[in-house]
């Protein structure tokens, strides 16, 4: 299957989607990396996502505005 990639993305390193080709699930990966490693997630699981980042959740913020000093990884 040919993977999507967002209309938004620019020049490269976004994540990129197809269909698992079995009507199950979506794969996700890399754009870069096109016979790099997958992630598999079932229909539920995407539908579950797509509407949490609708909603804002996975946005920048949403997912650093609870870090402690302790849970930001070494630059």
């Amino acid at each position: 299957m040919t993977p999507r990639i967002s209309s938004y993305c620019a020049a490269g390193g976004c994540v990129a989607v197809s269909a698992d080709g079995h009507g199950t699930g979506v794969y996700v990966q890399h754009s870069d990396l096109s016979r790099g490693p997958r992630l598999w997630f079932s229909h539920e699981e995407w539908a579950a996502f797509l509407l949490g980042a609708a909603e804002g959740e996975f946005s920048l913020d949403a997912l650093t505005s609870d870090l402690t000093p302790t849970d930001q990884l070494p630059t």
